[in-house]
């Protein structure tokens, strides 16, 4: 590898920051508006102003060269004179910052002058820190003169701090590396696809490409993505590897994955990261900042924390960040990010790299060659990446904290925030009545409420300063809940473009709603994508390849492979039942076959089933039909909002011995048509009700109308394929392991159109259509009985 960088900004923070751990930014400050300011401040610097000068300086660092880089803001040279600018942007007052975020802002400062007094020869420098207020407009310029001396001193400082960490993490790098030579693949030999999988995702690494790949379930899918991006990184072709999921359970795979290399010999550390709301330690809950004693001193403590950990552990998952944060009192959510810096595998949520909110800043604000990204289940991606640069509000929180205001504190100003929060509810007047004068519940734009957007800003804005003026209490806190909500609307709102609508509503309480619904959030997956070095995106369904590509911002430049089942296709025995409509209009008229094909399929073999249904209202009524009729079986079904205990509760029924056939029915797309293990003789049959197709809304049809614009392929885009993704995954409970067996019953006769078999995954393309309920029962025994032979 080319030498490794670190960014000034990184160098400087690591190393100096102090003090109390603050608590999430109060800035409505975005990239976008920060950008725009700093060009506006730039512009006025006059003639021989230099605006973004890259700096760089080459050191040697742990037997290793590292290039310490940034970009000035600004810089004006003469024959005599060398000035520096550095621009900070923020909310508070410039008196109001605290002392540790002043060294850091002229700490970064110090460091351009150190390396460009060097680079241009000048003596001495004068650096000037701009900060811009952005609530008043106010600026603010402060100068200070330093000779080069002086700056090369403060450097050499930093590096000497920052260079012991550096060994400790070299040292650990060389021990990695060559436990990984020795890996082997930790079995005794690959599954059928394995090894190309293997093969194709470590030349993706190696050649910095976007691989997409289809593997059908019991591929192996985890071991043969982490093992060659392991091997890759032994090669240093990458130093950090990111596995993003989109559930608890395949953040386990991956963790028992690497389990798996360690005990084959591989030394590697990793760190699973938990979403705050769940990691929180419970004497947190409710404190204020100031009040935390995990936050008071939190960075005071935080390089003894990361050392301890560094020296003591290798797999860090949960137990262990608590573990050590309790010991060294650091609040774990922020420990387990800092902690991340220093590890070699990341294993978190789809939304530390792609959602636009709370994506990792320390690794994601400029492009980094060393980092790699595998994305597990990304058939997941499409809806989530879309609701991330969704964002939605309304007015409901606005009459009750108006009334919460007046049983509040009388410590609290009150009247002020009872006057901010009546202008808000006048600004969701405002576009309320349109609508109600012309007798309507709801309009859509393709133009951004500016309008509104400004009146939420003008309400963070005083809220901002409100509350750092208040002692904490219930009504504080709610305000802080309702100033966060407005938030992510204002920061989503930097990406308003022809690929979003804005949809107003008038809900059934007269309560009104303002959503930016994103269409099309690809070419902002793009951009986090060039983040890294390059990406392995794969699941079991990943059909067709071209939807995904596209969706997934890769249109131009991914790369694709599909994979053929490891698994006997006997073992399996796919049924379209011919006789079955589930159209709205049919629906009751197909019931009765619908009771009958589930019957026929369970009477043929003792076991149990799953019964996947389109809506839980549908479920429910094809389970009383089949109780109706059919009283010997076990029955369980999928309830709306299941607790975790409830969710366990249903997937243990499974596994107990019942007299008779055990059936579950549940919801297509849901908790249990997909991430759920239920191998052998735990799972012999599935039934799938309906082609999957998602209710009609307005939402779906404004992404079928923009999909219609831009490819022709609206319907397919909005509807079908999502529709058919639930339906392949539901599918794919059922063959798990080669010891596997059972039926699939599509029950729909627009399974058998070509629009839909074309669909099919390879291992379906011996599939049969069944005409009659007879035919069914006969083609389900004689599947058993010559299983068997």
């Amino acid at each position: 590898m080319t030498a490794k960088k670190i960014g000034i900004r990184e160098l400087v923070e690591f190393v100096l920051r102090a003090g109390d751990l603050n608590s999430s930014s109060n800035s409505q400050n975005t990239a976008l508006e920060g950008a725009r300011i700093h060009r506006k401040l730039q512009k006025a610097g006059g003639e021989n102003y230099e605006k973004e000068v890259y700096v760089k300086r080459t050191v040697s660092m742990a037997d290793e060269d590292y290039v310490i880089d940034g970009r000035a803001d600004g810089v004006i040279q003469t024959d005599d004179q060398l000035l520096i600018e550095e621009i900070k942007t923020s909310d508070p007052d410039f008196e109001d910052l605290s002392e540790n975020t002043l060294t850091l802002y002229w700490s970064q400062a110090k460091v351009y002058g150190a390396i460009l007094t060097h680079d241009l020869d000048m003596p001495e420098v004068t650096l000037r820190l701009t900060y811009y207020q952005r609530t008043t407009d106010k600026i603010t310029k402060t100068e200070h003169t330093y000779t080069h001396e002086e700056l090369q001193k403060f450097f050499d400082g930093l590096i000497e701090e920052y260079s012991s960490w550096l060994v400790m993490r070299s040292d650990w790098r060389k021990t990695r590396n060559q436990s990984i030579k020795d890996l082997d693949f930790p079995f005794d030999e690959y599954r059928n696809g394995q090894r190309d999988l293997a093969v194709a995702v470590y030349k993706t690494v190696a050649l910095k490409k976007r691989l997409f790949v289809e593997a059908p379930t019991g591929t192996g899918k985890t071991i043969s993505t982490l093992f060659p991006s392991i091997k890759a990184m032994g090669e240093d072709l990458c130093d950090r590897l990111f596995y993003l999921t989109a559930k608890q359970s395949t953040r386990s795979v991956a963790e028992k994955g690497l389990q798996l290399m360690v005990e084959k010999g591989l030394q590697i550390k990793s760190i699973t990261l938990t979403a705050k709301d769940k990691i929180i330690f419970p004497e947190e809950v409710d404190v204020a900042p100031e009040d935390n004693p995990y936050m008071i001193g939190y960075y005071d403590r935080l390089k003894d924390g990361i050392r301890d950990v560094f020296e003591n552990e290798n797999q860090i998952t949960r137990p262990t960040i608590e573990k050590y944060a309790k010991k060294h009192t650091l609040d774990p959510f922020e420990f387990s990010l800092d902690i991340s810096t220093f590890v070699d595998v990341i294993i978190c949520d789809y939304n530390y790299l792609f959602d636009p909110i709370v994506y990792l800043q320390r690794f994601f604000t400029q492009p980094d060659d060393s980092n790699f990204f595998l994305v597990d289940e990304a058939h997941n991606l499409v809806s989530r990446s879309r609701d991330m640069y969704t964002a939605e509000v309304d007015d409901r929180v606005t009459d009750d904290l108006i009334k919460a205001g007046k049983t509040a504190s009388k410590n609290e100003d009150i009247q002020g925030i009872t006057n901010q929060l009546k202008k808000v509810q006048t600004v969701f007047d405002q576009v309320k009545l349109p609508l109600t004068e012309q007798h309507k519940t709801q309009a859509i734009t393709t133009e951004e409420l500016t309008g509104f957007r400004h009146g939420l800003e003008k309400f963070n804005t005083f809220v901002s300063d409100w509350l750092a003026k208040q002692a904490p209490t219930p009504f504080t806190s709610q305000i802080l809940d309702f100033y966060f909500t407005l938030l992510r609307y204002v920061k989503i709102s930097a990406f308003y473009d022809e690929s979003y609508r804005v949809i107003v509503t008038i809900n059934d309480d007269q309560s009104v709603s303002v959503k930016e619904l994103c269409l099309d959030p690809s070419p902002y997956l793009d951009m986090s994508l060039k983040m890294g070095r390059g990406v392995v995106f794969f699941s079991a369904t990943l059909s067709p390849m071209d939807y995904f590509k596209e969706t997934l911002g890769c249109a131009e430049n991914g790369l694709t492979l599909q994979l053929t089942s490891p698994f006997i296709e006997k073992r399996q025995n796919i049924l379209i039942t011919q006789y079955v409509n589930t159209t709205y209009r049919q629906r009751e008229n197909s019931l009765a076959n619908i009771v009958s094909s589930i019957f026929e399929m369970v009477n043929a073999k003792k076991g149990n089933y799953l019964i996947f249904c389109p809506s839980y209202k549908y479920m429910t009524q094809i389970e009383d039909a089949f109780l109706q009729k059919y009283q010997q079986f076990n029955v369980i079904e999928q309830s709306n909002q299941m607790n975790e205990e409830a969710r366990q509760e249903f997937l243990d029924a499974f596994a107990k011995n019942y007299p008779h056939s055990l059936i579950g029915f549940s919801v297509l797309g849901g908790i249990f048509s997909e991430g759920i293990d239920l191998v052998g003789d735990y799972l012999i049959g599935v039934a799938i009700v309906s082609v999957g197709l998602p209710g009609l809304s307005d939402e779906r049809n404004l992404i079928r109308d923009y999909f219609d614009q831009k490819n022709g392929k609206g319907f397919e885009y909005a509807y079908q394929l999502p529709g058919m993704n639930h339906v392949l995954q539901a599918a794919g409970r059922l063959i798990r392991s080669d010891q596997d067996a059972g039926n699939v019953l599509l029950m729909d006769n627009r399974f058998s159109s070509q629009r839909y078999t074309q669909l099919f995954p390879r291992h379906w393309q011996n599939y049969q259509r069944v005409y009659s309920i007879d035919q069914l029962a006969k083609n389900v025994q004689e599947f058993w009985q010559n299983l068997n032979e």
